[in-house]
């Protein structure tokens, strides 16, 4: 049986206002008095209830993050190690995590919305950012704490952690460009997503800085699956004029854009250079090795909910808004252009 304040109160014998006063460090109790009763507490193994003292104190000591079940995010290890740096800085303060998952748009509001009205949560990490998102524009109104992994194009200042995608994907164009390709695929994120825009920005970008034309013709958004990846990649080898190379917006994209190049008979880093994003464990072990850039997913998660629970502690932010670099990592996926003499 667990120790109650009134098996300490008959040890001591103080009342059990006194002994729970005590323990919860109020100055009208006497000091020797109270180091009595915290010994004795200590010495009978006593536990504070913590589901009492939440409900006094109006708290949670609980982080929220809600999953959109239309996107790959459970299925993919970037999130995976994304959330476990969010659990491990949590733990390390003293608070659960409560993740849930919801259809997107409408249905995936009215979860912030139960979290929220409800107190199910002290604060909230909002992903996969959008343009206008919604979901931020209802933490702030209801002036609810949250810390967004993403940025916005609302025009309201919150706080939030990002990656650079926009130099990412700068970085991984331009290598190829060096490389001597020219005609250069993107497979894009769906464009419900923030970073989708930036990422193509940088690819674009690079593309402009070499003096490149963009072709519309050879950007295709894709679903973030391995399965989409193999289609669209099909649908742009097979072409008159196929691409020499094929920038992927994540490793599962570009699994597929590798098994579909190996079904029609081209060899990957010789007749076709392939490009991912993440580096999540998968680019190690595909064959060949997976050229992409590395996002720091677990430290990402672990900044962001070191930055939440500062804001739950009232602490100052010494930072509100926090751009990650990203590293293009090279393996033996890429290489110079075929002749096509």
């Amino acid at each position: 049986m667990p120790v109650t304040l009134k098996d300490i109160a008959q040890k001591v014998g103080f009342s059990i206002t006194t002994v729970s006063r005590a323990l919860a460090g109020y100055d009208d109790v006497a000091e020797s008095t109270r180091q009595l009763i915290l010994q004795t507490a200590a010495e009978m193994g006593y536990h504070p209830n913590a589901t009492a003292r939440r409900l006094r104190q109006r708290r949670t000591d609980t982080i929220g993050i809600i999953v959109p079940t239309s996107s790959t995010r459970f299925g993919d290890p970037f999130f995976g190690e994304f959330l476990a740096g969010v659990g491990d800085k949590a733990v390390e303060h003293e608070f659960d995590i409560l993740v849930s998952t919801r259809p997107p748009e409408a249905g995936e509001l009215r979860a912030y919305e139960r979290m929220v009205l409800e107190q199910r949560v002290d604060g909230m990490i909002v992903i996969s950012t959008r343009p206008q998102d919604e979901r931020i524009a209802y933490l702030l109104e209801q002036n609810f704490p949250f810390v967004a992994f993403g940025r916005s194009d609302l025009e309201a200042d919150f706080p939030y952690l990002d990656v650079d995608g926009e130099r990412g994907m700068f970085q991984a164009t331009e290598y190829l460009i060096g490389l001597g390709h020219r005609r250069i695929a993107y497979i894009s994120a769906p464009f419900t997503f923030m970073y989708s825009y930036q990422r193509v920005e940088g690819y674009r970008n690079a593309l402009a800085a070499h003096g490149i034309p963009f072709d519309e013709s050879l950007m295709l958004a894709g679903d973030l699956s391995e399965r989409n990846g193999y289609a669209l990649a099909r649908s742009l080898l097979t072409r008159e004029a196929p691409p020499t190379a094929i920038i992927a917006c994540n490793d599962w994209m570009a699994s597929g854009v590798i098994a579909a190049a190996r079904d029609l008979g081209l060899t990957v880093g010789r007749d076709l250079s392939v490009v991912g994003f993440d580096d999540v464990p998968l680019a190690q072990i595909i064959h060949p090795r997976l050229t992409t850039v590395h996002q720091p997913a677990y430290e990402a998660g672990w900044r962001v909910c070191d930055m939440l629970v500062k804001l739950l502690r009232e602490e100052a932010l010494t930072e509100r808004h926090v751009l990650l670099q990203p590293e293009l990592v090279v393996r033996e996926s890429c290489g110079p252009p075929p002749s096509r003499g």
